[in-house]
């Protein structure tokens, strides 16, 4: 699998150090506040996971599977909601977990919609931010790292669902691209 990686972009021991200071930023910021941590699946799991232990508060998370890609590397800009919440959001602060912001069209949409379900407020909170390719005015609250116009996998982001257990962020090959891959 890891022949397919041209280079560690992050590696696991900065990814912990940024998740652990964005947690300590959560725990500041929404003191007192009720406070619902939205996961986008499936990308997003490993850093909401090792996110939600960071932040010493109470808390409540739920899930959605939203699809803006399909078998591609880049996002076709219609979104689906697969998955939706299994509660009201309805007097809640939301943070939503992201692994990347891209283009930011999946979340513009997201963000829309849950607006339209009177929460208390929605913030948006990435592991990665790829301002380069946005196509969608977002600027995430919180921001783990910016990064440059590469394809990246591990740490939950994948290429045809596979990757996203390495432990880094790292920059797939284009070969991976052309061939089926491990």
């Amino acid at each position: 699998m890891e022949k397919y990686i041209g280079r560690v972009l992050i590696s696991r021991e900065d990814l912990g150090k940024r998740v652990a200071e964005l947690g300590a930023e959560i725990t500041r910021d929404y003191a007192g506040k009720k406070l619902l941590i939205l996961g986008i699946l499936k990308g997003a799991v490993p850093f909401m996971a090792d996110l939600i232990r960071e932040i010493k508060l109470p808390l409540a998370y739920d899930f959605m599977i939203l699809s803006s890609y399909g078998d591609s590397t880049q996002s076709s800009g219609v979104v689906r909601i697969l998955r939706d919440l299994e509660s009201s959001v309805e007097d809640v602060h939301i943070l939503i977990a992201e692994d990347i912001i891209d283009t930011g069209l999946t979340l513009k949409y997201l963000r829309e919609n849950l607006r339209a379900r009177n929460p208390l407020s929605v913030k948006v909170i990435t592991l990665l931010d790829k301002a380069a390719r946005r196509k969608a005015d977002i600027t995430p609250d919180y921001n783990g790292f910016s990064i440059p116009d590469e394809f990246v996998v591990g740490y939950g982001l994948d290429f045809n669902e596979k990757y996203r257990n390495l432990p880094y962020i790292g920059v797939l090959k284009q070969e991976a691209h052309e061939e089926e891959g491990p």
